[in-house]
């Protein structure tokens, strides 16, 4: 039979943000060192389930202030925002969820797609009784940050993407992530073909996958519809080629672009201060048009 192990190391080589191999925590599997008290993505305390567009999204909610919607990536769950939800709930109200057929959020259908997840996160925002909000997305929450932000425009105040791609393909991923990734999608897939009765947790993993490798499919022009001041953040190395990154950036009416050097895909824990510190600022401060003579500022 085919084992979850391979297809979990896939997404973490991938996304460097999945929660665990097994039952281990995502800060024992990359031995961070964070404050474990908070039990981020397992907090009775903080953690509610909403009836969401028929199935039950587990999310929570940590501080007061303007709400700050947080949204993580592929196979990725709460936690993968440990080092953002402290910083930022000092002075937001953060709201953050597992994501459809991820985390706490179980999901047994068949189909899986980035617009479906973001009408799940618009559906969750309507239950809290919530206009509008921030709005962080990494990886595959960048690509639903965007798709928030085009499909209900009302709903986002600011949008800070990471890592997010509008096509999967080898112009906008790196080619050796993109071509591991499909190799393993269809190796996967024509195992998952030879067993009679393959377990929900391994056809859900597969649909993840699939995700990963064949979507999203958003057009340059589509991004034009952007009107909220948006962030546009990728490494330099990031599995996110850099000038998909910037034709990300170019492409949104009201953006910032900033590149981070000597970077990767994870640039929330890797570089998790700076991170913080920049998202921060641009939430907090006017969004400002630079032309003319402001280009020599």
């Amino acid at each position: 039979m085919i084992k979850i192990k391979p297809i979990m190391k896939l997404k973490i080589t991938l996304l460097l943000l999945l929660i665990a191999l097994g039952q281990l925590s995502f800060a024992s599997a990359f031995k961070l060192p964070i404050d474990t008290a908070i039990k981020y993505g397992n907090n009775p305390s903080a953690g509610k389930y909403a009836d969401i567009r028929g199935f039950k999204m587990y999310y929570e909610t940590y501080g007061t202030g303007e709400p700050l919607l947080i949204i993580h990536g592929n196979g990725g769950s709460i936690v993968n925002f440990l080092y953002q939800i402290p910083y930022f709930s000092k002075n937001y109200q953060v709201i953050i969820a597992d994501s459809r057929a991820q985390g706490k959020s179980v999901d047994p259908t068949d189909s899986l797609s980035y617009e479906m997840m973001t009408d799940d996160l618009n559906a969750l925002l309507d239950n809290l009784h919530l206009k509008s909000c921030y709005v962080i997305g990494w990886s595959d929450g960048g690509i639903n940050g965007l798709l928030l932000a085009m499909r209900h425009p009302d709903k986002v105040k600011k949008l800070a993407v990471t890592g997010a791609n509008l096509w999967p393909d080898t112009t906008a991923v790196d080619p050796f992530v993109y071509n591991w990734a499909l190799k393993m999608n269809i190796k996967v897939s024509d195992s998952l073909k030879k067993i009679k009765a393959p377990s929900p947790k391994l056809k859900n993993e597969l649909k993840l996958l699939h995700l990963l490798t064949y979507e999203p499919h958003i057009k340059v022009t589509d991004l034009n519809k952007i009107t909220c001041p948006t962030l546009v953040i990728g490494g330099d190395h990031d599995v996110i080629l850099p000038k998909h990154t910037m034709l990300i950036a170019q492409s949104i009416p009201n953006s910032y672009l900033w590149i981070l050097p000597n970077s990767g895909h994870s640039t929330p824990i890797f570089y998790k201060g700076q991170f913080n510190a920049v998202v921060g600022d641009f939430f907090s401060k006017p969004f400002r048009k630079i032309d003319g003579f402001g280009r020599f500022q």
